[in-house]
């Protein structure tokens, strides 16, 4: 078994951590921009993939590695795992139908709401009170479908039909050219002071430093972490202003 996540602000990384070692102490977990990634799943049978929502969908990173690596998934035994702020729909079901089509088999799927990660939004919002309870309810869920997966009973959160139309008329439709590809839409103002965090952090490679300035490209997968990450709040994508700064590490 190995779990692999894409994860901006923490969240997911830490309910695939969860779910994997309490199924498997000793298995791998690795990001999903791992070098190494690819070789690490042409070794293994069973896979635990994780990311957050976006409108309703998987990341269009999530969905790009998925076709690119079509060869991998014949035979592999996925479940999907995605992360929320507030509705997800059917966001298993967007890669779960993907990998289905190359060839996987889809164990399960599980959609865990966990704190808003949209840094430059004032939607969704809560205190660190209330996030360390949205905190610890998911691990309750994680730890209860643990048990029942041991048990060879999977959940299939997201992937049945009427799951699907509920995220596909609920919000994909209505945000489909944001989630249709990688952005552009990234903006760092004049506060950057070039200490290069972003570049580093970021999954896609998609920021690189000029000048002691940081400069976004053009393949932007949304997932928040140069901006949550950014000493001087000068990064915004769905936003004008940051209006906080939300990691997972400050609700534990």
């Amino acid at each position: 078994m190995v779990g692999i996540y894409l994860s901006g602000t923490g969240n997911t990384k830490h309910c695939v951590e969860k779910l994997v070692s309490m199924l498997e102490d000793t298995a791998k977990i690795v990001p999903l921009e791992n070098t190494q990634i690819t070789n690490i799943l042409e070794q293994q049978d069973v896979i635990i993939l994780g990311y957050p929502t976006q409108f309703s969908n998987a990341p269009f990173m999530v969905r790009d590695f998925i076709k690119r690596n079509a060869q991998l998934w014949r035979g592999k035994k996925v479940f999907c795992l995605n992360t929320m702020g507030l509705f997800s729909g059917d966001g298993t079901g967007c890669s779960a139908r993907l990998l289905k089509k190359y060839g996987a088999e889809i164990l399960g799927g599980m959609q865990i709401k966990m704190p808003d990660s949209v840094c430059d939004s004032k939607l969704l919002k809560k205190d660190i009170k209330q996030n360390r309870q949205i905190v610890k309810s998911a691990d309750k869920r994680i730890e209860q479908a643990a048990e029942q997966i041991k048990r060879g009973k999977y959940p299939k959160e997201g992937l049945s039909f009427i799951a699907h139309i509920k995220g596909l008329f609920g919000q994909r439709l209505w945000f489909y050219r944001k989630t249709i590809g990688y952005t552009d839409k990234l903006k760092i103002s004049d506060a950057c002071i070039g200490c290069g965090v972003c570049s580093k952090v970021c999954p896609m490679k998609n920021i690189e430093m000029n000048k002691n300035r940081a400069v976004p490209r053009e393949r932007c997968t949304m997932c928040y972490r140069c901006i949550s990450l950014c000493p001087q709040k000068a990064i915004t994508l769905l936003g004008e202003k940051v209006q906080e700064q939300c990691r997972f590490e400050k609700y534990e």
